[in-house]
């Protein structure tokens, strides 16, 4: 494990805003309110939409470039079209640890997974399973210890996320 360099929560920083929110029906609405948000911290919100919206591969590169100027990025981590978070937010959440930027996910609730997806067990073989039959992680986290280990997890909205700025240089990020 790599510490990830802290950040100085007492200057302006540059935030991504990570999630599946860019899909809302009423995204504009939306990303006034976070760049609102952010701004009232003294920080600017650097949300996918701010990029090249022209192709897929457009697409992908401004959020790329996006995640490279950011100096910390915050990732809504609440369940999207299904039980886990958005497939694409975990990417942006993978490249950012990569470049040892912190991250610090938000979602309305911590409860651990096994609790969530209501697992049965242990089994015979000592496993949680879910309704499906597949083995659910028995290690008390809220999501998938790929998430849970390397981010500052916040149970909240957005604006928990932004109270947790304050704490990142308490507690530095790692990444392998």
């Amino acid at each position: 494990m790599r510490p990830v360099a802290p950040v100085a929560a007492d200057r302006s920083m540059k935030l991504y805003l990570a999630g599946p929110d860019v899909f809302r029906p009423d995204v504009d609405a939306w990303a006034a309110q976070v760049r609102a948000l952010c701004r009232d911290e003294g920080h600017e919100a650097l949300i996918p939409l701010d990029g090249a919206q022209g192709s897929a591969a457009d697409i992908y590169r401004s959020n790329l470039r996006l995640l490279a100027e950011a100096d910390v990025v915050l990732a809504n981590l609440n369940p999207f079209r299904g039980a886990e978070p958005d497939s694409g937010t975990c990417v942006e959440i993978g490249y950012a640890l990569a470049l040892r930027k912190p991250v610090i996910g938000y979602a309305d609730t911590l409860i651990p997974l096994r609790d969530r997806l209501r697992a049965a067990g242990p089994g015979a073989d000592g496993c949680y399973r879910d309704a499906a039959g597949w083995a659910v992680e028995n290690f008390g986290l809220p999501l998938n210890l790929m998430l849970s280990v390397p981010l500052q997890l916040e149970q909240g909205g957005i604006e928990a996320a932004l109270r947790a700025l304050s704490r990142i240089e308490q507690r530095p990020q790692t990444a392998d």
